[in-house]
């Protein structure tokens, strides 16, 4: 049985279908059927019990995927390894990303990225849904949240700090004296539960200051969001690493600097996620790196 043979049982068993993994292989379902029948056959066991709408591993084949899977990504490693050898990191690495931490974030970074690791083919996922990354064979995440599934590791990145923001004309027809003012104004509002009805604050280590937020705008996209505010629309709460270039030249203006601001929690970040293996891919390792290196000046900035 060959190398490949077991990666498409693999990824059939991590995607729950043979359709999905024929759009990965570009090939016809009907081949990645064969393939996992052939597999079958040569077992002498069925692998997967199989309905109208997916497959289900058996407890014959979810105890060999368990045996399995990590001696290919063992063997996927160490091939890795030696082709680096002398060359530096080489290989296919996919890197998972909202979309907008990926364009304000990583997008600037991939020239330097490429001329630092020539050899690494980068494939940048970028999606707000979290990706199951084993199933979508994703090496490397960047979330805004902490929670991640057992079989995986996260590492923090970096702090973030998230602002109130509004543009200088805006400000100048609306004045603030405090945070409290906000509920006598329409606000941009993210669409997520936490952010729609009411946002907090606190100066330095006192109480936590709720204050009710409205608005006839909310929106499920943080770039658009952050447009709507350099536009005069009104405030919006936004982070740190998507506003700072506009917080640097004036189009907007962090409203209640003295303030710590947030919707959910003040300790907010950055984190890197990744599969949980024995042995780390040199392509994630040096990517890790590189990320550290050059997002390092965010740490929660104003």
């Amino acid at each position: 049985m060959d190398i490949a043979t077991l990666r498409t049982f693999i990824a059939v068993a991590r995607q729950g279908g043979f359709s999905a993994v024929a759009r990965m292989q570009g090939v016809e379902p009907s081949s990645v059927s064969r393939v996992i029948g052939a597999v079958e056959r040569e077992l002498g066991e069925r692998l997967f019990q199989r309905t109208t709408r997916k497959l289900t591993l058996t407890e014959a084949g979810a105890a060999y995927l368990t045996r399995v899977e990590p001696l290919i990504a063992q063997f996927e490693d160490a091939t890795e390894e030696v082709r680096a050898h002398g060359r530096g990191p080489v290989g296919t690495l996919r890197l998972s990303t909202s979309v907008a931490f990926g364009l304000a974030m990583i997008v600037p970074l991939l020239e330097r990225f490429r001329a630092d690791f020539p050899a690494i083919k980068l494939e940048l996922i970028m999606n707000d849904a979290n990706l199951d990354l084993v199933g979508e064979a994703v090496d490397l995440a960047i979330r805004l949240a902490p929670s991640v599934e057992a079989n995986l590791v996260a590492s923090k990145l970096f702090a973030t700090r998230y602002h109130v923001a509004a543009a200088p004309e805006w400000l100048a027809g609306h004045p603030l004296a405090g945070p409290e003012d906000l509920a006598h104004h329409a606000t941009l509002r993210f669409s997520l539960p936490g952010f729609r009805h009411r946002w907090l604050f606190r100066y330095e280590e006192e109480e936590v200051l709720t204050v009710p937020v409205d608005g006839d705008l909310v929106m499920s996209s943080p770039l658009a969001l952050r447009d709507a505010a350099v536009a005069g629309l009104g405030p919006a709460l936004l982070p740190d690493w998507l506003i700072e270039p506009n917080l640097r030249e004036r189009s907007l203006v962090d409203c209640f600097p003295s303030f710590r601001a947030t919707a959910t929690e003040f300790a907010t970040g950055a984190w890197v996620i990744y599969p949980s293996k024995d042995f780390l891919p040199n392509k994630v390792r040096v990517t890790i790196d590189f990320l550290r290196l050059h997002l390092s000046r965010f740490s929660g900035i104003g």
